[in-house]
């Protein structure tokens, strides 16, 4: 299995459809399985972390008009230049980001503790020179989108975790920056969310993070070995 494929899908796979959201995988059998979000807030859709892929126009159309693309994670660039530039807006960047901007051939617009004026909160996840990483949080319905530090891919998770902590973040868990929230539903940067006791899916990864780790570095590295 590839573990990242760098050119454009000619398809996707759908994820994390739900009332006002949906996401996609422009290719589902990349190791990686970066997912992409759209949320329709107000008859608008704000388009997070896309990987582009034929098709997704006519996904978005679904949901309404696009009013910006938002970049969640310094190494999320993806492909936010070409879904603003085709749809004429602006990419969204935390205004602490740094080292982000001069990397998109598009229009920036940066952002504090709110998302323009859409209600989503933002919530500074990791702020450091390696990595930086915002979460949105939709208190009108309990979507909790985080790109990075939690992820359902399968290297993400531990035994019969659904959600886990990012493996090079098992030994410290990001449970201040996460553990106050309760989720309706949490959607990720890597894999398919959760939908349905997302809450308690979340407490459980980052409660287990440290005591799992040793069994999901096992499975990683049996991974990498010939057989």
């Amino acid at each position: 299995m590839t573990s990242r494929v760098d050119e454009r899908a000619a398809d996707f796979e759908v994820i994390d459809r739900f009332d006002g959201g949906i996401g996609w995988i422009a290719h589902p059998d990349e190791r990686m399985r970066r997912a992409s979000h759209a949320l329709e807030i107000d008859g608008e859709v704000w388009v997070i972390d896309p990987v582009d892929a034929d098709g997704v126009d006519e996904l978005l159309a679904e949901f309404g008009t696009v009013a910006g693309v938002v970049t969640l994670l310094d190494r999320h660039k993806r492909d936010a230049t070409a879904v603003a530039n085709r749809h004429d807006v602006e990419v969204y960047l935390p205004d602490w980001f740094d080292g982000v901007a001069e990397d998109l051939d598009a229009p920036i617009v940066r952002f504090g503790a709110e998302l323009a004026d859409t209600g989503l909160e933002a919530h500074v996840v990791r702020k450091s020179r390696f990595w930086q990483e915002v979460a949105l949080y939709d208190p009108a319905d309990g979507t909790l989108i985080v790109p990075e530090s939690v992820g359902g891919s399968s290297y993400f998770l531990a035994r019969g975790e659904r959600l886990g902590v990012h493996p090079a973040l098992r030994a410290i868990p990001p449970r201040e920056q996460l553990g106050g929230f309760e989720p309706d539903r949490v959607l990720v940067g890597h894999g398919s969310g959760v939908l349905e006791d997302a809450g308690e899916a979340l407490a459980d990864a980052l409660a287990g993070s440290r005591r799992r780790m040793p069994w999901l570095y096992g499975r990683i590295v049996g991974e990498q070995l010939p057989i």
